[in-house]
């Protein structure tokens, strides 16, 4: 069984620690290790047609011409893969990694498990494992034992601990399925207990953990289906040790077909992750807040009041050097593979107003053990200064442009937002004089970008001040208060984006030129942020439509990438995007009707 033709429709496991793409017929495909920006042992995904013995993947093929049907165990992270063959032969293959409670704590260890089991008929398997070093540059150095294969890397040794044989395995000879196979791959630890035991018994609590989990979500009536696939994806991109949130799990899937634009997604912005955490926090999934909001104060430390990146690596560490990784040839041959952001240079002022939003709810929740008070609303008060002070400043925009700098409509409106929200909180904990301080600064912000932003000519909130080209960014205004739903502005600015911007059912980011041509792909999250606006000034039946539309173009498991293709509607870009899972969450939270009126 060959399944080389690589394409989006991948499955995704995780513990929060490390996370592992897997392709329809069970093939892992994209695996960093030892966490979630680490060196890909399994690269495959970024390796199409390179050398004539392919590395970076693991497998277990069934041998014939081969059938799959693939899907999650209900509200979990655990993967079931469904082989058939053509004479009737059939096995299972579940995959996740673990994570549940023990001694007080989240267990999450750098491991993945794999369990294959015989379904029907007689079962020939043929177990493939290839992990590599350094980005695809090598394959690891394999050294049997006695029931384990230890590979070694220059940097880091890992271990596959089996109870099939190892002969079998390392010459990747057929093998006779008569009952359950394990392997356990991770750490170079020995395991101590039966493996199938070991194996059962952390697939069991893993499988506990996540309906508990999914079980204290607030989920509206409609598609809570996909809902929790989304919430439970968006947790699989946060790193628990420190409380970053990365924006995609993948580097260099590019935004459309031999574009360039291959971005290393793998890093905490600070813009994407408060709308990770405004999306998880409207489900009532409150930890995940906690966690990051712990990651911004030790890199509020770390910065020692310098000005804020938007993104940092997920330790926190500043620096993100930009390099290609000339060993692989990336996605469908589509390089370069790049590791690195060079994001972290730019100025994007949106950062500091991101943040406040972030932290809003840490203030006013009381189901939080830990509520902020007013030695966190005077830490935020840095940022609100930075709002104040950046607001009508040139930036690189929320896009990231590389080539130019502007006063961008979206980081006006993301600073007055900081600032707005530290009035509210000052006013709620009891601040009035610091609430009036920057209701005050809120004040003057907005009437500034109320006449710098909109363009009497168009008849739109345009991209940047005296800058009059489109940007889907602006839908976002109703949303983040600046203006009421029913503000004619509003209005005709939704008007004017869908004659402009929109491709179909799809809506793009803009449609001018940047520093790599015109956009070909829309980006998923600005048509969600189109279904959203659409909702709020009365087409709720529109909305719908256009929303279930963009449910039937995820992939087969609930998950959608960055980009999309408005004519063929294929999955382009970084994957699974956490902008575009939660775009799924806040349009069917808007959209669906009330438990109480459902049935």
């Amino acid at each position: 069984m060959d399944t080389m033709a690589m394409n989006l429709e991948l499955g995704v496991i995780g513990n929060c620690q490390v996370s592992a793409l897997i392709d329809r017929y069970g093939q892992y495909v994209w695996t960093c290790l030892p966490r979630l920006d680490g060196d890909p042992v399994f690269c495959s995904l970024l390796n199409h047609g390179a050398p004539p013995r392919r590395e970076g993947f693991f497998s277990v093929d069934l041998q014939g011409d081969v059938q799959s049907k693939q899907s999650y165990e209900r509200n979990t992270a655990i993967l079931e893969t469904l082989l058939t063959n053509q004479d009737g032969a059939g096995i299972q293959i579940l995959d996740f990694c673990p994570r549940f409670r023990q001694y007080g704590r989240n267990f999450r260890p750098v491991m993945l498990v794999r369990i294959v089991r015989p379904v029907s008929g007689h079962v020939v398997i043929n177990a493939r494992l290839r992990p590599t070093a350094n980005y695809g540059e090598r394959a690891a150095s394999r050294h049997a034992g006695s029931n384990h294969v230890r590979f070694e890397a220059p940097a880091m040794t890992w271990r596959l601990t089996t109870d099939m044989s190892l002969s079998a395995l390392l010459e990747e000879r057929p093998f006779v399925l008569r009952g359950p196979v394990t392997f356990i791959f991770g750490e170079d630890e020995p395991v101590t207990d039966s493996i199938e035991t070991l194996a059962t018994r952390f697939l069991e609590n893993t499988r506990q953990y996540w309906r508990d989990w999914t079980r204290e979500l607030a989920v509206p009536f409609d598609w809570q289906a996909e809902v929790i696939r989304a919430a439970i994806t968006l947790k699989l991109c946060s790193f628990e040790d420190t409380g970053a949130v990365v924006a995609a799990l993948t580097t260099s899937i590019p935004e459309s077909a031999d574009s360039g634009r291959t971005w290393d997604y793998r890093y905490c912005w600070l813009r994407d992750s408060y709308f990770t955490i405004h999306a998880l926090n409207r489900l009532g999934a409150t930890r995940t807040m906690e966690g990051y909001l712990r990651y911004i104060a030790n890199v509020f430390a770390a910065s020692s009041k310098a000005p804020l990146q938007p993104v940092y690596c997920i330790s926190g560490e500043a620096s993100l050097p930009e390099q290609s990784m000339p060993h692989l040839a990336g996605y469908r041959g589509m390089g370069p593979v790049r590791v690195g952001n060079l994001a972290y240079r730019q100025n994007q002022h949106d950062v500091y107003g991101s943040i406040i939003l972030a932290a809003t709810q840490s203030f006013i929740d009381q189901r939080l053990e830990d509520r902020a008070g007013k030695g966190a609303f005077e830490q935020l008060e840095f940022a609100g200064e930075q709002c104040w002070l950046l607001y009508d400043q040139p930036d690189a925009g929320i896009w990231e442009y590389r080539g130019r700098a502007h006063v961008h409509t979206y980081s006006s409106v993301m600073c007055w937002a900081g600032v707005d929200r530290l009035a509210r909180i000052a006013r709620h904990i009891g601040l009035a004089e610091r609430s009036a301080f920057w209701h005050a600064r809120a004040a003057v912000m907005h009437e500034r970008i109320m006449k710098s932003a909109w363009d009497e000519s168009i008849g739109c909130f345009i991209e940047g001040w005296g800058v009059p080209t489109l940007d889907a960014s602006v839908l976002l205004l109703a949303e983040l208060r600046f203006v009421p739903p029913s503000d004619e502005k509003f209005i005709a600015t939704v008007h004017c984006l869908e004659k402009r911007l929109l491709r179909g059912h799809y809506m793009m980011r803009y449609a001018s030129r940047d520093d790599f041509g015109v956009p070909e792909n829309a980006f998923n999250i600005c048509t969600f942020w189109y279904v959203n606006a659409l909702a709020s000034i009365g087409r709720k039946h529109e909305a719908r439509a256009l929303f279930e539309n963009m449910l039937a173009r995820c992939n087969h498991l609930g998950m959608l990438s960055e980009d999309i293709d408005p004519v063929t509607g294929e999955l382009w870009g970084n994957f699974p995007q956490t902008y575009s899972m939660v775009g799924i969450i806040t349009a069917a939270m808007r959209l669906s009707r009330a438990w109480e009126d459902a049935l």
